[in-house]
């Protein structure tokens, strides 16, 4: 029994020595371990349509808050202005990005390439012009004090909802209702 015992730690240890000396999978070089292919211009102003609109704090109400008092309309300007701000920078960008890599590539593939990418950039640009009439229209609502409240049924949208769409005029009830008739249409 007690050569049992003592052999038991030797296993493990035998065990040990052999996964240290044989190769691991990481040490080869495999596809996922080499540097990610640099992104597109227009892949990376996608992608920052998706995350949205900047860092900010978020809201802490205070108990017994009336919803959209002054200091909320001032928290969701301040967002809705950055969001702003962001997106007509990244319209300079591409202006400047357009100007100063456009070239005659005497390649047919080449030329196909940088004009798809143009056009690319083009399209998120035309997709952040419309989003960026919208944030105007939610800050005029802001103005008016009605932000933040349903334009179909009136009811409060929500600071949370606000926060994760800005731009938001209804509220995840209707919202919801006007998917589902969405999908119905179609």
């Amino acid at each position: 029994m007690a050569a049992k015992k003592e052999a038991a730690p030797k296993k493990a240890a035998a065990k040990k020595a052999v996964k240290k000396a044989a190769p691991t999978k990481s040490a080869a070089p495999t596809a996922a371990a080499k540097p990610a292919a640099k992104k597109s211009a227009a892949a990376r102003n996608s992608q920052s349509i998706l995350e949205g609109h900047g860092s900010f704090t978020p809201y802490v109400e205070k108990k017994g808050e009336e919803y959209m008092n002054s200091r909320m309309h001032d928290h969701f300007r301040a967002i809705l202005n950055n969001w702003k701000k962001e997106l007509m920078e990244e319209v300079d960008r591409t202006m400047h990005h357009m100007q100063d890599e456009a070239a005659n590539f005497p390649d047919p593939n080449d030329r196909a390439s940088q004009e798809s990418e143009f056009a690319m950039e083009l399209r998120t640009r035309d997709r952040e012009r419309k989003l960026l009439k919208k944030i105007g229209e939610s800050l005029d609502l802001i103005d008016e004090g009605e932000y933040g409240y349903c334009e179909s049924c009136g009811v409060e949208i929500g600071v949370r909802r606000l926060e994760a769409r800005p731009t938001a005029t209804l509220c995840i009830d209707c919202k919801t209702l006007d998917e589902i008739r969405e999908k119905q249409r179609v």
